[in-house]
């Protein structure tokens, strides 16, 4: 981990060996997580009333950024790709309109909440078990203003856990998930790290936030990604046999994650990862 991002670690540390009460320290974080929180709940709060108010809206995806990084093994610059992904969208060297003829500039298309401070968060000494709850808070909030519905930028992969877990926990079950990725990313706590960006669905797996799990273009995995896979009943299918495996992934039907052609009665909500 680098120095950059074991700030807030170094200075909780340096307060600590001061013997400044920790009372008085975790008051002080409790305090920082509820500003932190208050500003997501209002700002969603204010988007879905507009949106409300515009009429018409059956859904509208409302990003919500999550600039963390320092759970990846090797850079960090995931922590800054909130705000790049944006200026992507609203670059001029595009149009802001979709393949469907969607503008992307009505709020009843898309709309935006900001993101967690996570790094202002961190700075406080706050540790990442009670971050990755401030990102699950955050995502159940923005799903609570209807019509919103939460479009998450990363970070890297570690904030996969608590975005699922929320998405989970707020519709009250196990959702199905399509994981696009190189890496399977079940490690189960990758260099001693519970929260890394290698052991995000081990987390999702053991908490039983998902009912199915399918990850698609897989090329590296190691002897333990096997066998993580195997223990949680995950769907691997990698690269090298793509092309054996590739009708049915191309049949693949959304929310049932069933090759039939109809989807099942009642199928569990889909999660792109």
């Amino acid at each position: 981990m680098s120095t950059v991002w074991r700030r807030g670690i170094h200075y909780l540390e340096r307060l600590k060996a001061a013997n400044i009460p920790n009372e008085l320290i975790e008051n002080g974080q409790n305090r920082v997580i509820d500003a932190s929180l208050t500003l997501i709940r209002e700002r969603a709060k204010l988007k879905a009333e507009l949106l409300r108010a515009l009429g018409g809206v059956v859904a509208s995806a409302s990003l919500l950024g999550v600039p963390l990084g320092h759970n990846s093994s090797f850079l960090q610059g995931p922590a800054f790709a909130p705000p790049r992904i944006r200026e992507a969208i609203w670059c001029d060297s595009t149009n802001s309109t979709t393949e469907e003829g969607k503008e992307l500039h009505d709020p009843r298309v898309l709309t935006d909440v900001g993101d967690v401070p996570v790094q202002e968060i961190r700075d406080c000494g706050v540790n990442d078990d009670r971050l990755m709850n401030v990102i699950s808070d955050s995502v159940k909030l923005v799903m609570e203003e209807a019509p919103l519905r939460p479009l998450v930028l990363g970070g890297d992969h570690s904030i996969s856990f608590p975005v699922v877990r929320a998405v989970s926990e707020k519709l009250g079950g196990p959702v199905d998930i399509l994981h696009l990725d190189a890496h399977p990313d079940i490690y189960h706590s990758f260099e001693g790290n519970k929260y890394s960006h290698a052991s995000s669905f081990a987390r999702i797996m053991e908490g039983g936030y998902a009912r199915r799990l399918l990850q698609v273009g897989i090329r590296s995995i190691t002897k333990e990604g096997r066998e993580q896979g195997k223990r949680f009943g995950v769907e691997q299918y990698e690269m090298r046999t793509f092309s054996r495996d590739r009708e049915f992934l191309e049949n693949l039907v959304l929310l049932s994650l069933s090759p039939s052609p109809s989807p099942s009665p009642s199928p569990s909500p889909l999660v792109y990862a």
